[in-house]
């Protein structure tokens, strides 16, 4: 059972936690965002394009009783990130937990590269978790005078496994995350900011579409996959929560696979 993370003030009063989950309009973002506002986090939905499945999800979160708050920014690009930052600043006040979940899905062998399609991926996929850890460490550390705070990057398991025809540069963008947070980790640990990843394996989310659909996806895990079945986005979600909370205290530089035992 989950209660909703306060903290102390007048009795009977509470403050809610603030989490900002990134590219959360569809897919993992958004049940990661839904699952937060249920179990009492105060929810920036981030979105770049997906202005209505934004909408709905803090519409949900409200409708069950929660706060949350649909923030447009394309978190590749570092001067709206630092916009982004100081919206949710002022709208639901200090941050506690960073989702970074935003990214895409690249495809292609490396002898079709181009320059603009491995710029886009990285922009996606790498830049924007560096840019979205700059801000959150100036607000959670307490070198900066802040108090703590909990990071998670969403990588995958192509980062370990590599298995996708064509994905040389979706598996090194995702690698690179992996890397990313274990030295974060080593940078801010005694600065009371705990950081941890998740490599979801196949899961049913619409950002299979350019690769067949859900349902090559699903035929693809019967045969690759332990568990023989594809994952759901909150199966993902639960694994965040999880991380976020103060179950996991002693949880930190840390990489939880959701994958079936892929």
């Amino acid at each position: 059972m989950h209660s909703p993370p306060c903290t102390a003030g007048n009795p009977g009063d509470f403050m809610k936690k603030v989490m900002l989950v990134t590219g959360a309009g569809r897919g993992i973002g958004a049940q990661v965002a839904l699952m937060a506002g249920q179990r009492g986090y105060a929810v920036a939905v981030n979105y770049q394009n997906s202005r209505d499945a934004a909408l709905d999800v803090v519409r949900q979160i409200e409708a069950a009783g929660g706060k949350a708050v649909a923030l447009q920014a394309n978190v590749g690009d570092s001067t709206e990130v630092a916009r982004l930052f100081v919206e949710v600043d002022a709208q639901l006040g200090t941050l506690d937990v960073l989702v970074n979940n935003a990214g895409i899905l690249a495809s292609y062998r490396v002898d079709a590269l181009d320059e603009d399609n491995l710029r886009k991926t990285f922009e996606a996929n790498v830049y924007s978790t560096f840019y979205c850890c700059r801000e959150a460490v100036r607000r959670m550390s307490t070198a900066h005078g802040g108090r703590g705070g909990v990071i998670v990057n969403i990588s995958s398991m192509a980062a370990r496994l590599a298995v996708v025809a064509g994905g040389t540069v979706y598996s090194a963008s995702k690698g690179a995350i992996d890397s990313f947070n274990m030295s974060l980790a080593k940078e801010v640990g005694l600065e009371g900011i705990r950081v941890n990843a998740v490599r979801p394996g196949l899961i049913d989310t619409d950002i299979h579409e350019a690769r067949g659909g859900l349902e090559k996806i699903r035929e693809m895990a019967k045969s690759s996959v332990q568990m023989g079945r594809s994952g759901s986005p909150a199966e993902v979600a639960e694994a965040v929560l999880w991380l976020a909370s103060d179950a996991a205290s002693y949880v930190h530089g840390s990489v939880i696979e959701v994958a079936g035992g892929r």
